[in-house]
């Protein structure tokens, strides 16, 4: 064949392959031009999605708030999403072990995603035509909660991808492995390793076992449909799954499998806990400090997302005690006890039963105190100089609008001593008192004492107890005879760390000085007669060997009973009464709520381990001394009645009794001998009630028979008597408010 012939058959093929080569080169060069455009539209997308991902410390969402006991025992977790973080080397190996082999063995090895796998889920996506598939490493699963939503499209996934991508660039694996550990929903409202371990098994994250750790692994991918409480056999299949994975990645021995397979579990809750605080004790205490100190201070999104770390003031052991003795009553109550010496609230309960009534009456509910009031009416006699063993008229009182007042036993004892007085709560001598030392310095002395009700009488019956106010004001008032005059603040909250361990707050003693200090220590004397042998003899803790002082309580129609009192470290009060204020039917303070107070204290003192004796610091100025209860001069062996009161130094007198043994001249010359302070009582009444003594070898004038002293020439205004001063907060008015506070805050519960 010749040149010309071959060159002719050619032709075609070089045409042919000419056309080829250019089409070649054409899509070659759109394939080109795509993937510049892919590309560049790629590092477009990734800047985009990733240019404002946060530094570590900032991916911490929606983290538990708890708040702790004095002694570091959680009451209460606050939380949107129950998580708490943890160190990913706090957590249990075999955890991370078993979450590694469930979800992603190849974490340490892949740069954020694993492309055998997406090309699988891929091209079962195209043939489903939806985006169905899995095969997401841990660093995509981290992406899609972090900043993605949940759909299922190829576009998410896309995004997903680019987004693991640069989380790898940007984190450790440590880093990661660390968020998505804590990121997690392991079901029944636990977010986060941590959570899920104490929802499940009641221990930290980093005592799991390899069973427990496996059980938790095989919730991950459907929590709900897996959950051992409700699920058992989907569980339990789950878990083997789990094994089996760490069997193929030889993180366990067939041994190891077949022990975890055989294990037990022993799971604590058994319905979910999808609720903005759980209050796994001390409710009313709990709801105090939320309401009243960190939701209005902080803010609802710090408080249940910024993973706090609140330590109060409360011990669990008393709070729990506390909460038995007022479920026990038969009638609403309320306890409240604080250390009189910090004003740290050790205890509170607000009533019988949190789930039936939120009104938490320890600080709402606003009531008459009764007789509980008088030894503040007493303080101010004693502050303005006037002495325990003074005395005055237990002699009827009449005033012109028909107000008269009468004691409880309807009977009057004449001349008595004011320790006495006090000691029986006798109320015609209260009354007195008030008139003698005025309306106005009461209420003042009150405020000093932290008295901080605005329904505060400006009559005569302030005396007997007619104001409205709060348990935790009178323990606020009486702790100041604990703690030798100083008035404390009480606070529920010692220490906010963030949760970084950064403190962010800090409380302590706040003391301001209510009374001199031997007016305090001479009240307490006088207090402690109250419950030896007075009204309050069934707080009595002699027998335990612990000084008690106290004051009984008791409202008109025995509607409100109380018992007031303390121990060295301790002021305790019980309240007891119903909210619509029907009469308890002939309960006294001294018959219902010192009863409760003792058998709450009798524990209480155990638990905190209290000293049994007051003592007086050096620098006081005050002295022991015994008196007869009659005449208030110092006892003879004849004294029937002698009781030890603490005086002021100098103040005491300095002759016997004149009516028991003692010599009457001494006693008439003594510089210090007991008062009778007199009110503007009739002549007749006076001269009736009076005591009088002679002795045999002398004739006694009308101004010798005793000393007198007469204030108020001019008597106050009769007061005006209402059984009620003023009720603000009716029950049902902040069992409301309690509601519109959850709805303010945006909380469930």
């Amino acid at each position: 064949m010749s040149n010309d012939e071959r060159r002719e058959r050619r032709r075609p093929s070089i045409r042919l392959f000419s056309l080829f080569k250019g089409f070649f080169l054409f899509i070659l060069f759109i394939l080109i031009g795509v993937a510049a455009f892919t590309s560049v539209l790629g590092v477009i997308m990734l800047q985009d999605i990733t240019a404002d991902l946060p530094p570590l410390e900032e991916i911490k969402p929606s983290l538990t708030s708890i708040v702790y006991d004095r002694k570091g025992r959680i009451i209460a977790r606050l939380f949107e999403e129950n998580r708490t973080w943890a160190d990913i080397n706090t957590i249990s190996p075999w955890a991370v072990k078993a979450i590694l082999a469930a979800e992603d063995s190849e974490f340490y090895e892949h740069q954020g995603i694993r492309i055998k796998a997406i090309v699988r889920a891929l091209l079962s996506d195209l043939r489903t035509g939806a985006a169905r598939q899995g095969g997401s490493t841990i660093t995509q699963q981290l992406a899609r909660n972090l900043f993605l939503s949940r759909e299922r499209t190829l576009q998410r996934k896309a995004s997903e991808a680019i987004i693991a991508i640069r989380m790898e660039k940007i984190y450790t694996k440590d880093q990661i492995l660390e968020m998505y550990m804590n990121m997690a929903y392991f079901g029944h409202g636990a977010y986060g390793i941590s959570a899920a371990s104490q929802n499940y098994f009641g221990k930290s994250a980093g005592d799991l076992t390899l069973p427990e750790a496996t059980m938790l692994a095989g919730l991950l991918p459907a929590p709900n449909a897996y959950t051992p409480i409700r699920h058992p056999d989907r569980a339990k299949t789950r878990q083997n799954y789990v094994l089996s994975r760490m069997i193929e990645t030889g993180m366990i021995s067939e041994e190891e499998r077949t022990q975890t397979q055989n294990a037990k579990l022993t799971y604590i809750r058994s319905e979910d806990s999808r609720v903005a605080f759980v209050m796994e004790d001390a409710p009313h205490f709990v709801s105090h400090v939320l309401f009243r100190h960190l939701l209005p201070k902080y803010g609802r999104d710090l408080i249940y997302r910024g993973g706090l770390r609140i330590h109060t003031t409360i011990d669990m052991d008393l709070q729990r005690h506390a909460e038995s003795v007022i479920s026990k009553l038969k009638f609403e109550g309320a306890l409240v006890t604080l250390d009189p010496n910090t004003g740290e609230i050790l205890a509170m309960v607000g009533g019988r039963n949190f789930d039936e009534s939120k009104f938490n009456r320890a600080t709402q509910a606003y009531r008459q105190p009764g007789s509980a009031f008088k030894p503040i009416v007493y303080a101010t006699a004693i502050e303005s100089g006037y002495r325990p063993v003074d005395r005055m008229l237990d002699a009827p009182l009449h005033f012109a609008n028909g107000w008269s007042p009468k004691n409880s036993d309807g009977k009057n004892k004449g001349e008595t001593v004011l320790a006495e007085a006090l000691a029986m709560s006798i109320n015609t001598i209260a009354v007195r008192m008030a008139q003698v030392v005025g309306v106005n310095s009461i209420r003042e002395q009150a405020k000093k004492m932290g008295i901080t009700t605005p329904y505060l009488p400006e009559d005569l019956s302030v005396a007997l107890g007619s104001s409205s106010l709060t348990p935790i004001e009178m323990a606020t008032a009486f702790s100041v005879f604990a703690n030798n005059g100083q008035r404390i603040d009480p606070f529920a909250v010692k220490e906010i760390l963030d949760n970084n361990g950064n403190v962010i707050e800090q409380n302590g003693p706040l003391l301001t000085e209510a009374l001199s200090p031997e007016t305090a220590v001479t009240m307490r004397s006088m207090l402690m007669q109250a419950v030896s042998w007075g009204t309050g003899t069934r707080a009595n803790m002699n027998k335990e060997g612990y000084q008690v002082f106290g004051k009984t309580g008791t409202t008109n129609d025995w509607t409100d009973v109380w018992f007031v009192g303390g121990v060295p470290d301790m002021v305790t009060v019980v309240y007891v009464g119903n909210d619509n204020h029907k009469t308890l039917g002939r309960a006294f303070g001294g018959t219902v709520a010192a009863p409760a107070w003792k058998e709450y204290m009798d524990e209480a003192v155990k638990i905190m381990n209290t000293p049994k004796q007051f003592t007086v610091p050096s620098g006081i100025g005050v002295q022991s001394v015994t008196v007869c209860r009659t005449t208030g001069y110092l006892a003879t062996k004849s004294c029937p009645k002698a009781i030890n009161l603490m005086m002021a130094v100098g103040q005491a007198p300095e002759s016997s009794c004149p009516l028991h043994g003692g010599n009457y001249l001494d006693a008439r010359n003594d510089p210090n001998a007991p008062l009778l302070l007199l009110t503007t009582d009739d002549r007749s009444i006076q001269a009736q009630y009076q005591i009088v003594w002679k002795p045999d070898d002398e004739e006694i004038t009308q101004d010798q028979q005793t000393q007198v002293q007469i204030q108020n020439d001019t008597p106050p205004p009769a007061p005006d008597i209402s059984p009620y001063l003023y009720d603000p907060t009716p029950a049902s008015a902040l069992e409301n408010r309690y509601q519109e506070l959850l709805r303010q805050y945006n909380i469930n519960n």
